[in-house]
């Protein structure tokens, strides 16, 4: 993990720049729980042993499985360790996804997430989706109250698009942004950019989505130059591609684990880098 560094959230916290998203150790449609629910417990043991010290949740994995299976396999958490969970997403089955940004809600969401984590305090709790049907200054506020109630330490924000972020932070201190991002897709580079110049960590997901064919055909030349996979060379890409970025692939699999941690030691050439940076660039425009 030393390739990789670390990465600041907020003043207190310093987390390697390679994390882990648990959001795939549930049952299919990100619904109940695996088949094996011991395998997901020797997964997030695994990825604590291999260096891994952010693990980021939300409440609708599940929807609460995998908050608990967090808290089973790690609690009493081990010094140094973060959890980040989600509150604002709402489950009615099997890749069913919905939305409640209602304040009441939210308060009861993180109380909820606080009982299953096993925690006094989140170190980062995050608006998993902005709610079109509540105001957005209602939404933050409610995560500024819960912040200055001492439930949670610092404020993230998920899925929301630069205008939303710096509506955000009239409210209170964002200390990070969850977004869809990867080689092929950089819709989010303004957010990136904003939150590169100032100090907060950009987390993307989906980061090991290789997209189209196009950017399959275009990351493969790479992989095999270095013996890597395209998922780790996804990976290596995003660590290279900003200080600010704290990538979180996740996998059910041991080996494929293994594997993401492993693209922290991998250095892309200027050649590589450039052939890529031209891949996406038509999709920041």
């Amino acid at each position: 993990m030393t390739n990789a560094s670390t990465i600041a959230i907020g003043n207190e916290l310093k987390v390697n720049r390679l994390g882990f998203g648990a959001m795939r150790l549930c049952g299919p449609g990100v619904w109940g729980y695996p088949a094996d629910r011991d395998n997901a417990l020797r997964v997030l043991r695994r990825a604590v042993e291999l260096g891994v010290n952010f693990i980021d949740t939300a409440d609708a994995y599940g929807p609460h499985v995998n908050e608990e299976q967090i808290a089973a396999a790690l609690h009493p958490y081990p010094h140094g360790v973060v959890i980040a969970t989600k509150g604002g997403s709402t489950r009615r089955g099997p890749g069913e996804w919905g939305r409640d940004g209602r304040p009441e809600h939210l308060l009861e969401a993180c109380e909820g997430s606080l009982r299953r984590l096993r925690l006094d305090r989140i170190d980062l709790y995050q608006l998993h989706a902005v709610d079109p049907g509540i105001p957005l200054e209602e939404q933050v506020g409610a995560l500024r109250d819960l912040r200055d109630a001492g439930k949670i330490r610092y404020v993230g924000l998920s899925n929301v698009d630069l205008e939303q972020l710096r509506r955000a932070q009239e409210i209170v201190e964002i200390a990070s942004v969850q977004n869809h991002y990867n080689v092929g897709n950089r819709a989010s580079e303004a957010v990136l950019e904003h939150c590169a110049a100032r100090g907060m960590a950009f987390i993307p997901y989906f980061p090991l989505d290789a997209g189209d064919l196009h950017t399959v055909d275009a990351l493969r030349p790479v992989a095999r130059a270095h013996g890597a996979t395209i998922w780790q060379i996804g990976l290596a890409w995003l660590l290279g591609h900003s200080p600010a970025m704290l990538p979180i692939p996740g996998t059910s699999s041991p080996a494929h684990l293994e594997e993401n941690v492993g693209a922290a030691g991998i250095v892309l050439s200027d050649d590589e880098r450039a052939r890529l940076d031209e891949l996406g660039a038509t999709a920041a425009r």
